[in-house]
């Protein structure tokens, strides 16, 4: 269901090339949200402001109640709160934690009003599950932290989630959090007041090294596998790529440009375990995440991450984890992304 006229709605980029006061900008701040995405976001507005010697930006802060609690504990006072009557230009939505767990009629309703008058609206890190939710995304491409991605497009299977730092489309703005909002507000501080004032806020932070939308949100596979040879690397991107539809040994062994008894060989120097071994061993880290922030099927979760049905899955995840899907999803646990190392072969 659509909730506005598109005609009607001003495109996000109008509201930043119009620079004649200053642009009014609320975070609507969900309690467990991370601090590091929320300071990204609104520090680069707070230094734009003293660098510019005026008030460029006016930042809101927004609440359910008198106050929102970072995931850390930090307590940011509410400017306002949800159901007021704002005069505001962006609206972003900053969450963490579990965002598909945030059930509040009166927020969606809320968010749905900013809508229907004109106020784009945004989310950070978590914050675009919650745009999501509320019915706000549709027919827009948006990304989010890649953390909550798997579960969101297994819920959702016909958004158009991005795997990008940040994405501007039209009347909706997204960042997928952590320090990425700092190349995001980068490049809206350019538009609004020019590259050359943009890059001294940048500097301001010595991020100078600033990225584009569409950069990766997670290291290379080189550093967060901890491996160098690029016929593994090419593999492990290949077996990223095929999760709900694994490849033969013989598929990735041509992908990475070397032998099958090669390919074996240089996984059992870096990374102490066959290739097909450690295969598995993604796949049900994909399975265990989904198992944990969700309550898809078993069965579901078992097709989405290549195993032939949920008994498959049992078994395989059993013998990884030392307990069945129902008891790993029982126990819970980190919703952040556990440990990749690979198994042991003994």
């Amino acid at each position: 269901m659509e909730f506005y006229d598109l005609d009607l709605k001003l495109h996000l980029m109008d509201i930043f090339d119009s620079n004649n006061r200053p642009l009014r900008t609320g975070f609507f701040l969900i309690d467990g949200f991370a601090l590091m995405s929320y300071a990204a976001a609104v520090e680069p507005l707070r230094a734009a402001n003293l660098l510019g010697g005026q008030n460029l930006f006016d930042v809101c802060n927004i609440s359910v109640g008198e106050a929102s609690q970072s995931s850390g504990g930090a307590v940011i006072p509410a400017d306002a709160r949800i159901g007021e009557s704002l005069k505001l230009d962006v609206v972003l939505v900053v969450a963490g934690g579990d965002p598909m767990c945030f059930e509040n009629g009166r927020a969606f309703a809320w968010l749905r009003r900013l809508a229907q008058s004109g106020i784009a609206l945004g989310g950070v890190s978590g914050g675009p599950a919650v745009l999501v939710r509320a019915g706000l995304m549709k027919g827009r491409r948006f990304t989010v932290h890649w953390e909550h991605a798997p579960i969101l497009a297994e819920l959702y299977p016909d958004v158009l989630l991005d795997k990008a730092l940040y994405v501007i489309d039209r009347d909706r703005i997204t960042c997928a959090g952590g320090t990425a909002p700092i190349d995001l507000m980068h490049y809206l501080i350019a538009r609004r007041n020019g590259a050359e004032f943009a890059r001294l806020v940048s500097d301001w932070f010595m991020h100078t090294d600033v990225r584009h939308a569409g950069g990766p949100q997670r290291s290379g596979l080189a550093e967060r596998y901890n491996v160098s040879n690029r016929a593994v690397v090419a593999a492990i991107e290949a077996m990223e790529n095929h999760v709900a539809d694994p490849l033969a040994l013989s598929d990735l062994a041509r992908l990475s440009g070397v032998g099958m008894r090669q390919l074996n060989r240089l996984f059992r120097k870096q990374l102490s375990t066959t290739t097909m071994r450690f295969y598995r061993h993604i796949r049900l880290e994909v399975a265990r995440r989904l198992l944990v922030a969700s309550q898809v099927p078993i069965t579901e979760i078992a097709i989405a991450t290549g195993f032939a049905d949920s008994a498959h899955l049992w078994k395989a995840h059993t013998e990884e984890f030392g307990m069945t899907p129902s008891a790993q999803r029982e126990k819970g646990g980190n919703r952040q992304l556990e440990s990749i190392a690979p198994p042991s072969t003994h």
